[in-house]
Parts: C-alpha cells; structure tokens; sequence
C-alpha cells in the first residue's frame, strides 16, 4: 500500500503523525511541502480527498501575515495562492487507499486505512 505524507519536519504534530505511522509499521513517501509544494491540480484532487474546501485547509494566522484573505478569493484563486505560499496549507496530509486525512490531531490519519 502506497502512503504519502505532506510533512513539515519543523511542526510538532506532523513530527508525531510519522512516528504514529512508523510505529504501526507504515513508511510513507514523505513530501516536505514547504520545499515541493503540490501543484494546483494536485491540492484540488487532496482537498477533493478530504471533502474540504481550501477555506478548511488554510493556516489563518500565516495567511493573514503575508495577506491572503480567504473571504475575498475564488476557490481557484485561494489554491493558487496556496500553491504560492505552501506554509499557508495545513499539515500534516497523509494520502492512502484513495483518501486523505489531515492530521490534527494526528490519530485522524488512521481514517485512510
């Protein structure tokens, strides 16, 4: 089973959503989002995954610091914007079995499986 992982190494709660993982046995492909962020098309099909609209998937306090207003974007341009900036997007994602989850708190990654 293929498991990928939208990681920060610098967060504490993804940090603990891949030691969740590894100590039940599951090494995912980890992306570090902040250096590879997903393209539009991939953050679409996550947050389709996820059942969310990008609104859902913001980090509102790093969003507002560099001046990205949900309230005021498009859909398509809020994606865009995150895209842009990738240390907007909430972490951590894991992606499994055709799903998403989003780890906060990070035993709701255990949903993908």
């Amino acid at each position: 089973m293929a498991v990928m992982m939208y990681h920060n190494p610098r967060c504490a709660t993804s940090r603990r959503t891949l030691a969740l993982l590894r100590d039940r046995g599951v090494e995912p492909q980890i992306v570090e989002y902040l250096k590879t962020p997903p393209s539009a098309a991939e953050l679409k099909q996550i947050l389709a995954q996820l059942k969310l609209p990008a609104a859902k998937l913001l980090r509102k306090k790093e969003a507002a610091a560099i001046g990205i207003d949900a309230k005021s974007l498009s859909e398509d341009e809020l994606i865009a914007a995150m895209v842009k900036n990738p240390i907007v997007i909430e972490r951590p994602i894991v992606l499994a079995n055709g799903k998403a989850a989003l780890g906060r708190p990070p035993e709701a990654v255990l949903s993908v499986f």
